[in-house]
């Protein structure tokens, strides 16, 4: 089945975007512009362009247009992102499974991962985030249902708690750490790779006030992802710093 059009324009500004062609804070042309570009109507620009908005790629202005969003170094690699958006932004069609569902009361691993006192009511959550049908992350999530008591009417069984989360529990600051390990056989086969593949991982905490609403580990093949940022340091003083 071919490609719908209106992923084929957000491809290819994503591609643009992340290439560098398409700098931060570059004026994209106009919907009407696009369309005549693309032979199309001005709302399938909208909806490509509302993607990557999503996404937080552009920034739509009303009035003023579309232009490439500016982004801090933290921003760029490690901000709260949507990993739907992120595979939608990409024009791959997103899909997320839930492996495993568990309310308990915390022992001594969620203790450590939320900051909860033994007993308190958190949720585990297991999924996998698939891009075109294929495995892109396996996430490992733990709620505190004290900080987040509405989590636990959600199933999770087709959309991932990490949306619902953004959607519904604000956030007063975030942790993320990124290191490497390898795949052990379990998870392996989850991400269908080879036991012992280099896995990136990327685990994120979120806090709302003094409480830590979420932790969660995100596993991605190594060879299939990649974080990047690009600074830009203040022009050259007289030492040269």
């Amino acid at each position: 089945m071919s490609q719908p059009l209106h992923e084929a324009i957000r491809a290819r500004l994503a591609q643009d975007i992340l290439s560098g062609v398409l700098r931060p804070g570059t004026k994209l042309p106009t919907e009407t512009e696009l369309a005549a570009e693309w032979n199309c109507a001005r709302m399938t620009v909208g909806r490509a362009l509302n993607a990557l908005a999503e996404a937080g790629m552009v920034q739509r202005r009303r009035r003023a247009g579309t232009f490439v969003a500016r982004r801090g170094v933290q921003e760029t690699v490690l901000e709260i992102r949507d990993v739907a958006a992120e595979v939608r932004a990409q024009g791959r069609d997103y899909g997320f499974r839930r492996l495993a569902r568990r309310e308990s009361g915390a022992g001594p691993e969620e203790m450590a991962r939320l900051g909860v006192p033994e007993g308190a009511p958190v949720l585990l959550v297991l999924g996998l985030h698939l891009a075109d049908g294929e495995s892109h992350a396996l996430e490992e999530r733990w709620i505190n249902l004290t900080a987040a008591p509405e989590a636990a009417r959600e199933r999770f069984e087709d959309a991932p708690p990490g949306a619902w989360l953004l959607a519904h529990v604000p956030w007063t600051e975030a942790e993320h750490e990124i290191a490497a390990q390898a795949a052990d056989s379990q998870t392996a086969k989850r991400l269908g790779v080879s036991t012992g593949t280099a896995l990136l991982a990327l685990e994120r905490r979120t806090w709302l006030g003094g409480d830590c609403v979420t932790f969660a580990r995100f596993l991605y093949p190594a060879d299939r992802q990649r974080f990047t940022a690009r600074l830009r340091g203040n022009k050259p003083g007289p030492r040269g710093a």
